[in-house]
């Protein structure tokens, strides 16, 4: 083939990726993107120094009117969209910010994934539609103060109060808390775990916001409060028993993860390679350089390699062959390729770096959180080490 046919070496999309999406998985990256630029990049330097999200609720309403909000669910309001085009969505809101896509993700793939997968349809009636269109926030009550990798020790507690339920108990580090309108609460019962339903209004339910966090600022982190919280017999989540109700919602979040950090690599990434075009030392620009060459080129490896994995998940979770250790593939590597690629970005800015006018510190200590979350490393690591040795390393 000559070259003079080829395709012209575009630098933002180096091996081509577009060319495996579709017209309309196009259109929903661009929408979110033109969104994302309009709505979060203007202001999320200042929100991340203040520490706070303000105009939450008008955020979430306007991520309803785009189809953000349970964006693969089916029915209820929600747009029915495949997990691949969810997953180019949540690529353009971290690229943004992590805690815009963190803010998204909680709604969707953990407190609407719940009670869609696993309530009655008057709980769906009820919930899903306002919170598909931003007009009720969720969020997701699992991990404790003292309990975090190992839910199954979790000490909330549901007891039988007549034809009622009675909660008890804390929940830690939950995303939304403070503005939710409704909290999907993991509890202990007589009969093993099960999910409940719980308006935030409840008699002895509040939600304290956490500050003093170095990371995911722009997004409201909450402990939950449950004290002889009374809930009706038809506040349970029917279609739950055991971890693997949460286990499955989980694995759901963790999915839109393995895109979402991506999108953190990226606009790190772009920021340095800009960077080096622009930057003169010794009397040209820093990308002349043989060791900068050597940092934007391994960047650019691992984030498009990254990319791909996740193109490739999605099209498996498209195609209902997707396996959780797959999405633990997902999660551990590129959540911690993303936090490489941000500190090389870093170097390459050099103090300039650390300045919130770039995004590179801001989406590092973001990805600290997000490394974390929905499974620690150590974690994904025993999981994959049990997949490929049939050995249970976990206890």
């Amino acid at each position: 083939m000559s070259s003079r046919s080829l395709p012209p070496f575009d630098p933002a999309d180096p091996l081509g990726l577009d060319d495996l999406l579709s017209t309309e998985e196009l259109a929903v990256r661009d929408t979110v993107r033109a969104w994302a630029a309009d709505r979060v990049l203007p202001h999320v330097a200042e929100w991340y120094e203040r520490g706070e999200l303000p105009g939450i609720r008008d955020l979430a309403r306007e991520l309803g009117r785009v189809g953000a909000l349970g964006m693969s669910l089916e029915g209820y309001g929600c747009a029915g969209a495949s997990a691949v085009q969810y997953g180019l969505a949540c690529l353009e809101l971290e690229a943004a910010d992590s805690g815009i896509r963190s803010l998204v993700s909680v709604q969707g793939s953990l407190a609407m994934y719940a009670i869609h997968r696993f309530g009655t349809e008057e709980q769906k009636q009820r919930w899903l539609p306002g919170m598909a269109a931003g007009e009720t926030i969720g969020c997701f009550g699992l991990t404790e103060p003292d309990v975090g990798s190992d839910p199954a020790a979790m000490r909330t507690r549901a007891r039988r109060a007549g034809a009622d339920w009675v909660l008890n108990g804390r929940k830690m580090w939950i995303t939304n808390g403070s503005v939710a309108g409704v909290a999907v609460v993991w509890a202990g019962t007589e009969d093993g775990i099960r999910g409940f339903v719980v308006p935030t209004d409840a008699p002895g339910f509040s939600a304290p916001e956490i500050t003093h966090k170095w990371s995911l600022r722009a997004s409201v982190t909450s402990e939950l409060v449950l004290d002889d919280v009374r809930l009706p017999a038809d506040a349970v989540l029917p279609g739950a028993t055991g971890l693997r109700g949460p286990l499955s919602c989980l694995s759901h979040a963790r999915y839109g993860i393995v895109w979402g950090s991506m999108g953190a690599a990226r606009s790190s990434f772009h920021a340095a390679l800009d960077y080096a075009g622009s930057r003169e030392q010794f009397g040209r620009p820093i990308a002349g350089f043989q060791l900068t060459q050597a940092k934007l080129a391994d960047m650019a490896l691992e984030l498009h390699k990254g990319v791909l994995l996740a193109h490739h998940l999605g099209r498996r979770m498209d195609a209902g062959t997707l396996r959780p250790e797959q999405i633990s593939f997902g999660k551990l590597n590129n959540v911690r390729e993303a936090i490489e690629i941000c500190r090389t970005s870093r170097t390459i800015l050099g103090a300039n770096g650390i300045s919130l006018e770039y995004p590179v510190m801001r989406h590092a200590t973001n990805l600290e959180s997000v490394l974390t979350y929905e499974g620690t490393v150590e974690m994904h690591q025993l999981v994959l080490g049990k997949a490929l040795t049939g050995v249970d390393a976990f206890r």
